[in-house]
């Protein structure tokens, strides 16, 4: 049964009750107030929309409004009983998603108008049009393409024809030879004649595509072979091209088969301005909400006190509480309690009032408080900090040890925090009482979890038998407290024409500018013109900006209003949604820039990305959807979207809720067959995991490994829960079979490692096992940073066609501590080289290397030139990134004379001691053997140390063009609280290696110094490989 209903200037629901009830058209009138029972719906276009928000009125809600005949303002609504889903059906959706995400989300979702179910809810309306959009073959078949240029060492090959075979099920294979400009529907052309001809059988109306045989890769779009990534490897390694015809319609099942919610309102509508919120000229029956920027009043809050079920080991004497208001990383203003005795239960009820006005709130506020041991009786009973807390006021970051402020010894530690939106995702101000479950405080000692999650997090400990609990209260008032979306009606429905953004202006509309005087409109209009020409500058004048001020905030959102995303470099682009940008419009301008990138580009920087979702104040962010849209248009870019979100959300407690409710709404819509491979993957992870432990625990001792060892590991692999095949979480396309016990083993070193072979899927090519390290005890994050890292290095090179041969081994952290790792084929450690050649003393053998690469390759030019452009690609890389403990089993070589490096545990000048001694005296590795090959032996010219030492100048300045993109990524990655990446100060590192101060000829003739250092001390580090060799230090 449906009920129809118009509403004139109604201000609530109640209204379309007393409608009902006049009109006689529903026998229990009263019931429609209840959400449990019915849904308020519209329709916008194509969609219906549930007017979901208690506290929004229908004027406040998008609705499609009209005149009557008589001229009134009207929309139609439709009122609806609530649709009864499948009780067992949701049930089994629930677990699924609960069992993927690592989290269980039904459990925390008690409240209708809480920010996970409202967040939830509103997720939908973008995961459906994206969904509306996607092109199912295109999603399907997706291809791993490059547009850098073509590496001048196969820039010869090009010339020559490539050969392709084509293979159909069992029918048919045959070869053909083709240009590398060639397009894969010309080889389906092919394919289609030659079986024309030959007279084979197949479904000629079957849409067909190309797909690499025994990977999970695919030849599709208008692409040429050279810019495929699997031809450009067969090209590199001289590898044959097999390609299997498949038809799509027998492709993997890509239907979303989840029942999604009901799309509900932005409450973004056109009467939800200041003008029309404001209470001048009303009646008290028209006011239905205040205009927060009618407050005229400063923020107060009552602070009552504290209770803990059980005191914890260590207490201070003394503590109070200090009120912060925050804003993103930044503390607006200040306010201390009176110290009081430490105990279980400590009341206060005194008033803390801010120096701050209620209209001057940002949306993203936060209203933060610490437990603070105050050491004796000498803390001031109220101190108030209306302006930016200076050094010895702020509360610490969490970070690691040895970035721990002073602070933090005695007096004025932080003992417990918790944030509080002051400003809710509904854009309404809280009011009332509340108590907040807080956190502990990590020691000095114990590690780091989350960078400065004290201030950018706005989550309770889940823990509320035993965590601490803060009781305060917040002034009330008669109405709901609305943030306006705008000042006028008018500059409201301008501006959503004017700046309307796809999917992404559900929230927020841009106001316009206030008065302002014409000096400062010139001046306004002069920043613009000089912004264009230098939009680099956009986040220095963006952080001098006070946010506290309204009427300068509007000015910036109009100047921002009016600009281009596309005149952003996409490096200020991300530098926009680090920490230090709270503001939503400038976080939104940012994320339109993102719209741009390609799908290769997304990947480069989703690990950033991803980290930056923990600046958002509200689990619904513009950053949020587009991630999310991303990932579901894209099946690489949601493969890793959800290893890297599902990491967080096992490891990171401070955004659980976050990181699992943003990867849900991915999961609702990433299709059937990503939802079983994820299944297969996570299964495997548990197995693998199970069996990690329980060889850690048989084995605790670092070099205790009994012979037995691999047979009691194959012993536990054989009964573990493992999937018959699975994707490797690290590359999707390569998809592991059965394990192969005989080849497993624990490796020996601290954690335990387990290394584990898997059969490979079926090819032509006789394809090696697939190879993986499985991790238990290790925070791979650091591993994952710099090799993707080096992924930008590269790509930053290639741009220049040089091809240095870097190896950006397959890493990921699967969980808290947990991962794998590639395994790379075909390669030895330095160390086990110069075993191989007179045992430890060879470490001082210069010839060891060289005859170990004469053994395994006798094409000797091309394996000295692979050595020589990986070398110098390895040694810019760990000096710019400052990569210590590079010991000779952390340096690895291929048969064919590719260097490469591994286990980055040390970054940014972090070097490893031993016996309090510094290990390492050099800038990079460039030992004696090294050199040897490049025949550059006692101080003797070599062509190969010259082109080594040209190579090494063109990587370094090449990144130095780029050291900004280099530092910002660092800088996003602080979010993650990685040990040696904890501090803003840790980017002063990058910015000395790179040498931003100098010019580019005093850059080059600094890393010519760094190559003599090397060459001269390269002793030292022989030393240092024997003493390694012999004392197995890792």
């Amino acid at each position: 049964t449906q009920i129809c209903a118009t509403t004139v200037h109604f201000s609530n629901v109640l209204f379309l009750c007393l409608q009902a009830q006049e009109q006689s058209c529903h026998p229990d009138p009263l019931a429609i107030l209840d959400p449990e029972k019915y849904t308020l719906l519209y329709a916008r276009g194509e969609d219906w929309y549930e007017a979901y928000d208690d506290f929004q009125v229908i004027r406040t809600l998008d609705i499609p409004w009209s005149f009557d005949d008589i001229g009134r303002l009207s929309a139609h609504i439709v009122v609806q009983p609530l649709l009864t889903v499948d009780s067992e059906e949701k049930k089994k959706q629930q677990q699924c998603l609960a069992y993927l995400i690592g989290h269980n989300l039904e459990n925390e979702a008690p409240d209708r108008l809480g920010e996970l179910t409202f967040t939830r809810r509103k997720l939908a309306s973008p995961r459906r049009q994206e969904l509306r959009n996607r092109d199912d073959k295109l999603y399907a078949t997706e291809p791993w393409i490059t547009c850098a240029p073509i590496p001048n060492d196969l820039q010869d090959q090009l010339n020559r024809k490539l050969p392709v075979t084509l293979h159909y099920m069992n029918k048919i294979s045959f070869s053909i030879h083709v240009d590398f400009s060639t397009v894969p529907s010309v080889l389906l052309k092919v394919f289609r004649k030659v079986m024309a001809d030959q007279g084979v059988d197949y479904d000629a109306s079957d849409d067909l595509v190309l797909k690499v045989c025994g990977r999970e890769e695919f030849l599709s779009g208008d692409h040429p072979l050279s810019n495929f990534l699997w031809v450009r490897q067969c090209l590199k390694t001289n590898q044959d091209l097999h390609l299997s015809v498949v038809p799509v319609s027998q492709a993997v099942d890509e239907a979303v088969k989840f029942v999604d919610w009901p799309l509900v309102d932005g409450s973004s509508g056109q009467f939800s301005s200041h003008d029309d919120l404001r209470l001048d000229g009303k009646d008290l029956d028209n006011i239905f909400m205040i205009s927060l920027w009618d407050c005229n009043r400063k923020l107060r809050v009552k602070l009552l006190g504290f209770d803990i079920a059980k005191l914890p080991n260590k207490c201070p004497q003394s503590v109070y509480v200090k009120a912060s208001i925050l804003y993103g990383n930044k503390v607006l203003s200040s306010v201390m309690s009176s110290p009081k005795a430490f105990a279980d239960e400590v009341l206060w009820n005194e008033w803390l009032e801010f120096d701050v006005l209620l209209m001057d709130l940002p949306r993203g506020a936060k209203l933060g408080f610490t437990i603070n041991a105050s050491g004796g009786g000498d803390v001031s009973p109220v101190t108030k900090d209306p302006k930016v807390s200076s050094p010895k006021d702020s509360k610490p970051q969490l970070s690691s040890v040895s970035k721990a402020p002073d602070l933090q010894k005695g007096k004025g530690k932080v003992l417990y925090f918790v944030n509080l939106l002051l400003i809710d995702h509904r854009s309404i101000l809280s009011q009332g009482p509340y108590s907040l479950n807080m956190w502990s405080y990590p020691d000095l000692e114990e590690e780091a979890i989350t960078y400065q999650a004290d201030k950018l997090s706005s989550a309770t400990n889940p823990d509320t038998a035993d965590s601490m609990a803060i009781s305060f209260l917040l002034d009330r008032y008669s109405f709901p407290v609305v943030l306006p979306n705008s000042f006028s009606s008018t500059e409201c429905s301008d501006s959503s024409t004017s700046n309307s953004l796809s999917p992404l202006t559900d929230s927020v509309i841009l106001r316009s500018p206030s008065p302002v005087t014409s000096t400062n409109r010139d001046r306004l209009k002069r920043f613009r013109e000089e912004s264009i020409r230098y939009a680099t500058n956009l986040p220095h004048y963006l952080r001098n900006i006070d946010w506290m001020n309204r009427r300068v905030v509007e000015d910036v959102h109009w100047l921002l209003g009016n600009w281009d995303p596309g005149e952003l470099d996409i490096t200020v682009a991300l530098e926009l949604l680090s920490m230090d940008f709270a503001d939503v419009v400038v976080r939104r301008i940012a994320v339109q820039r993102l719209e741009n990138l390609s799908n290769d580009d997304v990947l480069k920087y989703l690990l950033q990305l991803v980290q930056t979702l923990k600046v958002e104040p509200y689990h619904d962010s513009f950053l949020a959807r587009y991630l999310i849209q991303r990932a579901l248009r894209s099946k690489k870019i949601g493969h890793f979207f959800f290893w890297y979100v599902r990491s967080e959300v096992t490891g990171c407690p401070y955004f659980r809720q976050r990181m699992a409710v943003i990867l849900e709404a991915y999961l609702l819509g990433c299709g059937q067959a990503m939802l079983e491979s994820f299944t297969k993957q996570v299964q495997a992870v548990e197995a693998l995991q199970e069996v990690a432990i329980v060889i850690k625990n048989l084995y605790p001792d670092k070099n205790d490994l009994s012979p037995t060892a691999p047979l009691r590991l194959q012993e536990y692999l054989r009964i573990c829960n493992l999937p018959n095949e699975f994707l490797l979480p690290f590359d999707p396309r390569v998809k592991a079979g059965m394990i192969l016990l005989d080849k497993c083993k624990v490796m020996a070193s601290k954690k335990k490692p387990l290394w584990l072979e898997f059969s490979p899927m079926p090819s032509p090519t006789s394809p090696t096992p697939v190879g993986i390290i499985f991790k238990q005890g290790d925070d791979l994050r650091q591993d994952m940073l710099v090799i993707q890292t080096l992924v930008v290095m590269d790509s930053i090179w290639q741009e220049k066609s040089l091809d240095l041969n870097l190896i950006p081994y397959g890493c990921i952290s699967t969980g808290h501590n947990i991962g794998m790792i590639e395994i790379v084929r075909n390669a030895a450690t330095i160390a086990a080289v110069q075993r191989n050649h007179g045992g430890t003393t060879a470490a001082f053998r210069n010839d060891a290397l060289f005859e170990w690469l004469k053994s395994k390759c006798p094409l000797q030019e091309i394996t000295v030139e692979k050595f020589v452009k990986s070398c110098a690609g390895y040694c810019v890389a760990t000096y710019v990134l400052g990569i210590g403990d590079r010991h000779n089993d952390n340096i690895m070589i291929t048969d064919q004379g590719n260097l490469f490096h591994i286990d980055f545990g040390h970054i940014l000048g972090n070097t490893k001691r031993f016996l309090g001694v510094n290990r390492e005296r050099v800038p990079f590795v460039l030992t004696p053997d090294f050199l040897y090959v490049m025949g550059r032996v006692k101080g003797h010219k070599s062509l190969y140390f010259q082109r080594f030492k040209d190579t090494c100048t063109q990587a370094y300045l090449s990144l130095r063009s780029h050291s900004r993109l280099l530092i910002t990524l660092f800088h996003l990655m602080l979010l993650t609280g990685i040990p040696e990446l904890s501090a803003a100060e840790d980017m002063r590192y990058l910015r000395e290696a790179l040498q931003e101060e100098q010019s580019e000829a005093e850059a080059k003739e600094h890393f010519l110094q760094q190559i003599s250092v090397c060459e001269n001390e390269g002793w030292t580090v022989q030393a240092n490989w024997w003493i390694h060799m012999m004392a197995g230090i890792k």
